[in-house]
């Protein structure tokens, strides 16, 4: 079976965010159980220069859009045994400040999107399934349907559409359908919603499969508290909206081997993880105390992660033996409480404003228990690599939160979780990992648990090939 995974982002070669890991990941996972997968990205001017060079040319072509005629050329790389393609247009991707936000993207994606399907005519690969994700490839199952079905070599090419996250979903005016997109006019209810183009909307009529990351996810957003306004649209078709969990990438998320670690460490030696965790109190400036409990932040400092949470009831939290160390940006409120924080509690609070993966594994590794209460988490990824290393989540019971986290009261319990969007349930919920971390008997088996839980790409990749087998009929 073939399947062409396209996203605007994948590792290593660009990211912003989780996309980038799933389609770096969940290819070279659906590889190993030797299916025919192939990614697909935009050729970005920002990708690094190294990565660019091991690329080569394909070849090159014309996309109709609307009115225009706009050229397209296709690179090639192998990485960790998996083709990706790079479409190649300097007009809609050389930019210089990040791959999103511009007042174009509507047009740029709407490109991409053709580029995509014009692409399967030049190269030697026909897929069974085009693998679509969020509103940047949202218009391929649309196009498909709309302009290449009667073309041979696309007749019998099977669609999947991945929401990652919903709040996200390619929304303009509709004096954009022709013009831009190159819609006709009887095609343009296809992208109609709540008086406004919506890419997402024309994706989830048009493709065979809707898939969110997380099980309980897919149910969320048929609530119009998570949904941001696609509920109704979402429960009309129910009948092809699956959640499955993603995972992490077990051998870059490696205590054992990871070089971003002050002391590398494995459930057998935890010695060493409290090692890691007395440096980590050093270069952020708290009290060197390898006995105290560390309680971690590492997320964008935005309100539906649960900062307003935090900041509720952080005078309260540092009335406990305990030392809070941070990292993140995002709102300026946020940012400034948690400065504001540090100066108020120096050597127990200590926050580093930016994002910064290297500084991010080493908190991971460091810290005792990993603060997570999002008011909604698609899926998330951050809880998966705080288990790796051997750091009990604490998190609110929502999206791919719930399905990941198990509460210590419960059998197989590996972490902490509370139900509301309440700050002082949240900090029941600290309470009770505090306990159980001063129970010196007791923690050293529930870290070892942690780090055992099975969250790697091949349990995700089984499902969506079965997925793929259900859409297509091949077995």
């Amino acid at each position: 079976m073939k399947i062409l995974f396209v996203a605007s982002e994948a590792n290593p070669f660009i990211a912003t965010g989780g996309l980038a890991d799933v389609a770096g990941s969940l290819p070279r996972a659906v590889r190993n159980y030797h299916q025919a997968c192939r990614v697909v990205i935009p050729l970005y001017s920002t990708i690094d220069p190294e990565l660019r060079s091991k690329m080569k040319f394909v070849c090159n072509f014309v996309v109709p859009l609307s009115w225009r005629n706009q050229y397209c050329g296709v690179f090639e790389a192998n990485h960790n045994g998996v083709i990706y393609y790079f479409i190649d247009n300097e007009y809609y991707f050389k930019r210089d400040k990040g791959i999103y936000g511009y007042y174009d993207d509507a047009e740029r994606f709407a490109f991409f999107s053709k580029a995509v399907l014009e692409m399967l005519q030049y190269i030697d690969f026909t897929p069974d399934v085009l693998h679509c994700n969020d509103w940047q490839s949202a218009m391929v199952p649309v196009y498909l349907n709309l302009f290449y079905r009667d073309i041979e070599k696309y007749k019998n090419i099977r669609t999947v559409f991945t929401i990652h996250n919903i709040q996200y979903q390619g929304k303009y005016g509709m004096e954009i359908a022709s013009d831009v997109l190159g819609l006709p006019y009887y095609a343009a209810p296809t992208v109609m919603y709540d008086g406004c183009l919506n890419m997402m909307k024309g994706a989830v009529e048009m493709a065979d499969y809707v898939t969110t990351v997380s099980p309980t996810y897919a149910k969320e957003i048929t609530d119009p508290w998570y949904s941001h306004g696609l509920d109704r649209l979402l429960r009309a078709n129910q009948h092809k909206l699956v959640g499955i969990l993603n995972g992490i990438d077990t051998a870059s998320y490696n205590p054992k081997t990871d070089p971003a670690l002050f002391v590398n460490y494995d459930a057998a030696s935890l010695e060493k993880k409290a090692e890691g965790k007395v440096a980590l109190q050093e270069y952020m400036g708290l009290a060197k105390n390898k006995d105290v409990l560390l309680l971690s932040i590492v997320t964008r400092f935005v309100s539906h992660k649960g900062i307003d949470l935090i900041q509720y009831i952080f005078d309260e939290l540092m009335r406990r033996e305990i030392q809070v160390v941070a990292l993140g940006s995002g709102d300026y409120i946020f940012e400034s409480f948690f400065e504001e924080m540090q100066r108020k509690y120096p050597g127990r609070m200590a926050v580093k404003i930016g994002f910064i993966p290297d500084l991010a594994r080493k908190i991971y590794a460091g810290s005792d228990v990993f603060l997570m209460p999002s008011k909604s988490e698609p899926c998330g990824l951050a809880q998966m690599v705080a288990l790796r290393y051997g750091t009990l989540p604490i998190v609110r019971e929502t999206g791919g939160l719930k399905d990941s986290i198990i509460d210590m009261g419960a059998e197989g319990g590996n972490g902490f979780t509370f139900k509301t969007y309440n700050a002082h349930d949240m900090l029941g919920a600290i309470d009770r990992a505090g306990g159980l971390y001063y129970n010196r008997e007791l923690w050293p088996g529930v870290v070892e648990h942690a780090m055992a839980c099975d969250f790697t790409w091949g349990r995700s990749a089984v499902q969506y090939i079965d997925l793929y087998k259900n859409i297509t009929g091949n077995q």
